[in-house]
């Protein structure tokens, strides 16, 4: 008969199980501290020998990183999803830029359609709020206020699509554009125009995922990023013409 003895499970493995999870699900994220070892054993009800066995397996697995004096923190395992070789190269083409944004495009509108589908509540009232946020700061004209709001909304989008390959290797696709690799976001929220129109998309993709259409939503999402591809189209086509026109300068004042 196919059935083996019960053991009873150690109890690191069980805390290994619950930290692993809370990583993968992108509840814990990469550089976040974790509480104090004292604290951390209260609240799961472990021994502290019994947590310290789990935080070194966790340790050697990769997946949390010991500061000494600092604490325990978890691992930066999105890191290594592009060599800097690759991010190197991705920073000297523009062709990079645009594939970056074909690929948001299409993985943003499947993460909303995922959103409006399979989002709780909660989800959507993170939405909601962070929205409530953009809107406010619209108001006090802080580029770099809107600009972290921005990566903000459209990553609780993607967490609220429930789908942890995608949320892992977007947040990895998200760090490269904070680091300016493909562009600077807060050159976006320079000009009016650019602003109103980017705080109009927003809204009308977060009315699509309030009002749970999945459709909506996508649609909502790929106008958005088509608008910011053909704003940077322009602003590159801008640069090369000033670049022509510095140059003709330079010729009359010299002759």
């Amino acid at each position: 008969m196919p059935f083996r003895p019960v053991t009873p499970e150690k109890l690191s493995l069980a805390v290994i199980r619950q930290i692993e999870q809370l990583i993968l699900r992108g509840v814990l994220r990469a550089g976040e501290r974790l509480p104090s070892e004292r604290e951390l054993a209260d609240r799961l009800k472990v021994s502290r020998p019994s947590l310290r066995d789990a935080l070194s397996q966790l340790q050697e697995n990769g997946l949390l990183t010991a500061r000494p004096g600092a604490g325990v923190y978890v691992a930066d395992v999105l890191g290594s999803a592009f060599s800097p070789a690759l991010v190197e190269l991705f920073g000297r083409h523009d062709e990079a830029v645009f594939d970056y944004l074909s690929f948001r495009r299409d993985m943003e509108g499947l993460a909303g359609e995922r959103a409006a589908k399979f989002g709780s509540d909660t989800d959507l009232a993170v939405v909601q709020a962070i929205f409530e946020k953009m809107e406010h700061a619209h108001g006090r004209r802080n580029a770099e206020e809107e600009a972290q709001l921005d990566a903000q909304f459209h990553m609780a989008i993607i967490e609220a699509s429930h789908n942890v390959v995608m949320l892992h290797m977007m947040r990895s696709m998200y760090e490269l554009l904070r680091g300016g690799v493909f562009y600077n976001r807060q050159v976006m929220f320079k000009q009016r125009t650019s602003r109103t129109a980017l705080l109009d998309q927003h809204r009308a993709i977060n009315e699509a995922l309030q009002g749970r259409d999945p459709q909506g939503a996508r649609n909502a999402i790929e106008t958005h990023l088509n608008f910011i591809e053909a704003s940077l189209a322009d602003q590159q086509k801008a640069a090369r013409n000033e670049s022509i026109a510095q140059q003709r300068l330079q010729h009359e004042t010299e002759n």
